[in-house]
């Protein structure tokens, strides 16, 4: 077969990019100390970037940036900086999931390859429409698709001339990627911001089925599916694995580097995985590939198998087999250590010594040697000795005796000592063929420089720096209003129609029944409703969301999901996009705005006051916030409740989706108990114990949004009393209109609530 596979490995530190060089990668990604999703790495400095760059495209090895975060606005200024960086290096491309970096890249930054993250949750064909329009090159498909569906948004992805990446190796998060806030919930540490402190791997009191780790998946491994991967298209297998280290990678990466090799060249697979279980691992599944969710894909042991695995594959029970079998994994883990200590050993990222000559006599070309040395003068390969590189450049005109200013050492030492940088170190700037009190044009100078950067930056112009635009602040429709809007998900509380003038949003499950009218007949026979659409709409399920966009027709929806917004665009359909969109700075309103016709957004529930305090609204762009709602956590593919209260079906299967209706509690060993909450048609989810109900911003920020939302489902409230829903809904209008006594009175009905979100927001 002719078309290239990509085996992508992560790069926590500057060793593990090594060894994921040395063992057959053909692009790693990896992350700086800002700006990236794993924040627990350690990650590379800007020079270490610089050398690692160099060092793998000396091996045809490619390197990607992880910027996988979302961007607060405070941030631009160095985001901008760090961007007129990177443009002049030699970086293969950038990891991103703030909409916001879609819109400064396309503008300001076009050289710039974008790989839309995981985190963004691309599940559907319209999404991968979306990114291709706003200016991806790569998208990388949710974790939780099955290879039909792979397929599917992989034949759309290159008929948008977009590639696809798939996880095929390492850690499964059990939340839908981009959609789990467990842990920004109180103390900001959010996954959004690369802070995930993994609720999923935590202990919990015992379930009713004796689980003490209830929502801890197996590894993924598709070590097996690879023939089905590649039939399916997929252009990028990536591996997890940016917190684990160099021995992790290296065999992980050695491993599939030679299963892609043999299947390449024999059509067959290595049926022998045991390297894989001898470095980190939670045993292995690839259910979510094969669509074969069962209770399986769990294990009630979140570290490390592979003493357990040891154990197994020796069959040791006695205690000395046991101790046998771990002296046996310990001594191959030190070999591990070993051999890829001394295949790196000579791998070096270090600055290239740089000298400069500088010569010119009367009547001659001023002229410029440089010479660039690696201080590790041999090659991995061969250990020979490396010839220095050598360039050099002339002036346009000769010297002539200075009548003013002369072009001595201390003129040139200030232009050129700059180029003591990332990626030089500047060992010598030689003199000594260069006449005294001579000159040339200081505007020749300037180019000669130019010429040496030039060089120096392997044969690409240095781009001038980019300055960050300042955007206008538009001000609201209307100046003195602020309206109130609710949200319900039952037909039986559309009276609340007739108690509000405000906007009332109906929200619609993640699944439908195929061909079915229910919901559809919803907005037919009560118009006055606007349809709300959820984040995650797979498969048929968002084939029967823009049916029913085609047949009610609406005049305005609210969507969490991109790709529905992207089919209501096509059919002329007004939308704003939903809180679930992750919106944290201008710059993604601007994307929603201009490559999406959005007309009004949600500004996203984890950020405060104070980092929301600068946010700009677009022309004719309407601001929104959730002021009252219960506070999802997780939302997942796979079923919380085998774990918990269990069920009798071995597998989740469609009905599932369409006709469970369970609840639960998940109780920490703080004594904390979350709602697990299953609607009909809807995902398995976990909510908080408290409702979010933030009343400051009312007066905080008044004249910033239009509207104010609450959320009067009863999704996710778990054993939480139940409110009268008129009764809240009257003081939450006096509350809008200035009533003093409001918030006392919503104080004294909702009991268990919090704003920390709004106080805390998300740390860096």
């Amino acid at each position: 077969m002719s078309r290239k596979i990509e085996l992508l490995a992560p790069g926590g530190d500057v060793n593990a990019v090594k060894a994921a060089i040395v063992a057959g990668a053909n692009a790693v990604y990896c992350g700086l100390d800002t700006f990236n999703a794993r924040n627990r790495a350690s990650n590379l400095s800007f020079d270490e970037l610089n050398g690692a760059l160099r060092l793998a495209h000396e091996y045809g090895c490619e390197i990607f940036l992880t910027l996988n975060v979302v961007i607060l606005e405070h941030e631009m200024g160095a985001l901008f900086k760090l961007l007129n960086q990177l443009v002049n290096t030699t970086l293969d491309g950038i990891i991103v999931q703030d909409l916001g970096l879609f819109n400064i890249v396309k503008k300001h930054f076009p050289t710039l390859h974008i790989h839309a993250s995981t985190q963004l949750t691309t599940h559907n064909e319209s999404q991968v429409e979306f990114l291709a329009r706003i200016g991806a090159t790569r998208v990388n498909l949710s974790r939780e698709l099955n290879l039909t569906e792979i397929k599917i948004l992989t034949d759309v992805a290159h008929k948008c001339d977009v590639l696809t990446e798939v996880f095929v190796h390492g850690a499964l998060c059990i939340a839908f990627s981009g959609q789990c806030y467990s842990s920004s919930v109180s103390v900001g540490n959010s996954g959004n911001r690369g802070r995930c402190s993994q609720a999923c791997r935590d202990e919990y009191e015992p379930t009713a089925m004796g689980n003490k780790h209830p929502l801890n998946l197996k590894d993924n491994s598709a070590y097996f599916d690879l023939p089905e991967l590649v039939a399916a298209g997929v252009d990028s297998l990536k591996v997890e694995g940016r917190i684990k280290g160099a021995n992790y990678v290296h065999t992980v990466i050695d491993s599939w580097r030679k299963q892609i090799d043999t299947f390449v060249q024999t059509g067959n697979l290595i049926e022998d995985d045991s390297s894989l279980y001898k470095v980190f691992n939670r045993n292995f599944t690839n259910k979510f590939l094969t669509g074969d969710m069962t209770k399986n894909m769990f294990t009630d042991n979140p570290r490390d198998h592979s003493f357990d695995h040891a154990n197994e594959k020796n069959n040791a029970i006695s205690v000395v087999q046991i101790y046998d079998a771990q002296q046996e994994l310990s001594t191959q883990k030190s070999e591990i250590d070993s051999l890829v200590k001394k295949k790196i050993e000579f791998l070096d990222i270090s600055k290239r010594e740089l000298t400069l000559e500088f010569s010119g006599q009367l009547n001659q070309p001023f002229t410029v040697n440089i010479i660039i040395e690696d201080k590790n003068d041999i090659t991995l390969s061969n250990k020979n000795e490396k010839e220095p590189l050598r360039f050099e450049v002339k002036s346009q005109m000769v010297m002539q005796t200075a009548d003013k200013s002369v072009v001595d050492i201390t003129a040139i030492d200030k232009r050129f000592k700059t180029f003591s940088n990332a990626n030089f170190e500047i060992k010598n700037m030689d003199y000594s063929n260069l006449g005294d009190n001579l000159s040339i044009p200081f505007k020749e100078l300037a180019r000669i420089k130019k010429q040496v950067a030039f060089l120096l930056n392997e044969g690409k112009d240095v781009l001038a720096p980019v300055e960050l635009p300042k955007l206008v602040n538009h001000e609201k429709a209307d100046k003195n209003k602020t309206t109130l809007s609710i949200l319900i998900s039952d037909i039986k509380d559309v009276h609340l129609c007739n108690l509000t003038d405000g906007d009332v949003y109906f929200k619609l499950p993640e699944s439908f029944r195929t061909d079915n009218d229910k919901y559809i007949n919803v907005f037919l026979e009560h118009p006055q409703l606007i349809p709300w659409f959820p984040a995650v709409l797979i498969g048929k399920d968002f084939e029967e969301a823009v049916r029913l966009l085609e047949v009610v027709k609406p005049k305005l929806i609210i969507s969490n999901n991109t790709g529905v917004a992207f089919k209501a665009v096509q059919m002329g359909i007004d939308w704003i996009a939903g809180p679930l969109l992750n919106t944290t700075n201008s710059y993604a309103l601007l994307t929603l705005q201009e490559d999406l016709n959005a007309k009004g957004a949600f500004i996203s529930n984890e950020i405060n006051k104070q980092q929301m305090r600068s946010i700009k609204r677009p022309n004719n762009f309407k601001m929104m916030y959730s002021i009252y709602h219960p506070i999802l956590m997780m939302t997942s593919r796979q079923c919380f409740f085998q774990q918990t209260v269990g069920c009798k079906k071995p597998r989740i299967d469609a009905s599932c989706m369409l006709s469970c209706k369970k609840e639960t509690t998940v109780t920490n060993v703080k004594g904390i108990s979350f709602a697990i909450d299953k609607q009909k048609g809807g995902y398995p989810s976990i909510y908080n114990h408290e409702q979010f109900l933030n009343m400051d911003i009312v007066t905080d920020y008044a004249d910033k949004f239009d509207e104010f939302m609450i959320d009067l489902t009863d999704i996710g409230s778990g054993d939480k009393e139940k409110l009268d829903k008129a009764v809240l809904l009257a003081h939450f209008q006096d509350l809008i209109s200035g009533q003093t006594h409001a918030a006392d009175q919503l104080n004294h009905m909702v009991k268990v609530k919090t704003r920390q979100q709004y106080v805390e927001g998300l740390n860096s």
